[in-house]
């Protein structure tokens, strides 16, 4: 037999890794209450036309597809065999495949909008918090499975919304402790405008494509697939200089208006930006207007958003989102615009990590063990346990009456803070023996003190 081991880009949590997790998704999830977003859930898996072609050519290649349980026809290898050669040229065949697991929580929620707009009260604001897959290449900071965290407001198209996810961007960072964090912004009809600068709406999404990528592969290498997408060289002249443009908000605005500001999808761009910026005024929220942000997914449509995690964590990005003003519509319900963000929990997990940001107190330690000193003593031993559980203290008994020297090394190990002994002469007593592993003092109680006590 060979030996155990994981698929590659997914892990175990062990227990001390899932408490820190909870830390983290419970101050998440303590937000999005606080904010008014209400809890939802959908399946593990989707329809395959559900998540084909709403990620654009990259993102479809990362859908982790499910094979059919099998093919009922009587030409069912020939058929099969068809449908492989399908796949091999990079199309889908129904008869080999028809789900997938969800690529992300935004795609399903649009779907689970169009089929429940006539029940929903608009606007409608959901948090979910739940695992996805990708089928990426495992690296640093990048799995095949892990946790999404995403807030999403349908149902209204005012930029209140857009200030609101940025101050819960805000509140959660500076709860978890994450000082330095990097909330960049950027706008879609800018991106749009940038295209119609270059001569061609229709280069949009060549061009976001490309540009998403500049913070890890640089201009040379973005001008490289510009060329191969046939851009022609003033285009990318024009590209370079967007992309040059940076600063404070104001210098951004101003030069991002000189560039863009005589094209209608720029002015459109530029006053939406302004407008959440007044939104934001009063509040504490840092952020850079980011002309290179592109987030490249087909679907948003409005203010686009990514945080950075503090430069001293080198993780990239913990979070993202924006607007998609007719993601509905992609189910045949027109007309539902949205807004929304997502934590990536792994990432943030893994920062947190590494800069030693988690509370001291986050493991509990366990409070009690009670020793087996026998079948008689441990009758009388597992009830008082149950009434320290019932009281809401963490409490264990050794499963075996074994040697006392085993069973205080096992409460040594596992960091209980108390043992309890309970044997032939406590019985007779009704006392039981309490000692604190932390100072080495021991005392005797009887039952009532016993359950008294502040452990």
């Amino acid at each position: 037999m060979s030996k155990p081991c994981l698929p590659a880009g997914t892990r175990d949590f062990g227990p001390d890794v899932v408490r820190k997790r909870s830390y983290i998704l419970d101050t998440i999830r303590s937000a999005f209450q606080r904010y008014g977003y209400q809890p939802l859930e959908t399946p593990a898996f989707e329809n395959l036309e559900t998540l084909m072609g709403k990620y654009g050519d990259e993102g479809d290649k990362l859908i982790f597809k499910i094979l059919n349980n099998g093919l009922d026809h009587p030409d069912k290898e020939k058929k099969l065999r068809a449908a492989f050669d399908t796949v091999l040229q990079g199309k889908n065949s129904v008869d080999l495949t028809e789900r997938a697991l969800k690529y992300d929580l935004t795609i399903p929620f649009a779907r689970y909008v169009a089929m429940n707009h006539g029940q929903l009260t608009f606007p409608f604001k959901r948090y979910q918090i739940q695992p996805v897959w990708r089928a990426d290449r495992p690296q640093k900071g990048r799995y095949r499975e892990f946790y999404q965290c995403d807030a999403d407001v349908v149902g209204s198209r005012s930029l209140l919304y857009e200030a609101e996810l940025a101050c819960l961007y805000h509140d959660v960072f500076t709860e978890l402790k994450l000082a330095g964090y990097q909330l960049q912004v950027n706008h879609r009809s800018l991106l749009l405008a940038l295209a119609e600068l270059c001569g061609n709406r229709d280069w949009l999404l060549p061009i976001t494509v490309a540009i998403d990528k500049l913070d890890k592969i640089g201009w040379e290498k973005v001008k490289l697939e510009l060329e191969q997408k046939q851009l022609p060289a003033s285009a990318i002249e024009q590209i370079h200089q967007y992309l040059s443009v940076q600063g404070n908000a104001e210098t951004v605005l101003r030069q991002l208006d000189s560039l863009l500001g005589h094209l209608a999808d720029g002015r459109a761009g530029l006053a939406a930006l302004r407008e959440w910026m007044r939104y934001l005024s009063d509040q504490p929220v840092a952020f850079r207007i980011d002309p290179t942000l592109a987030r490249g997914l087909n679907y948003y449509t409005g203010l686009i958003f990514e945080v950075k995690a503090p430069a001293s964590a080198s993780m990239g990005s913990i979070g993202g989102g924006g607007r998609y003003d007719d993601l509905t519509g992609l189910f045949g319900v027109p007309n539902i615009p949205g807004v929304g963000i997502s934590f990536g929990v792994d990432r943030i997990y893994d920062v947190m990590e590494a800069l030693d940001l988690f509370p001291i107190n986050i493991t509990e330690p366990p409070r009690v063990l009670f020793f087996n000193l026998g079948i008689t003593e441990s009758a009388v031993t597992f009830a008082l346990m149950q009434e320290l559980r019932n009281k809401g203290i963490s409490a264990d008994m050794y499963p075996e009456p074994v040697k006392l020297d085993k069973q205080f090394k096992y409460a040594e190990k596992k960091g209980f803070l108390y043992v309890a002994i309970l044997g032939e002469s406590e019985m007779q007593n009704q006392t039981i023996q309490l000692k604190n592993l932390q100072t080495g003092t021991q005392q005797t109680l009887n039952h009532a003190e016993f359950l008294n006590i502040q452990l």
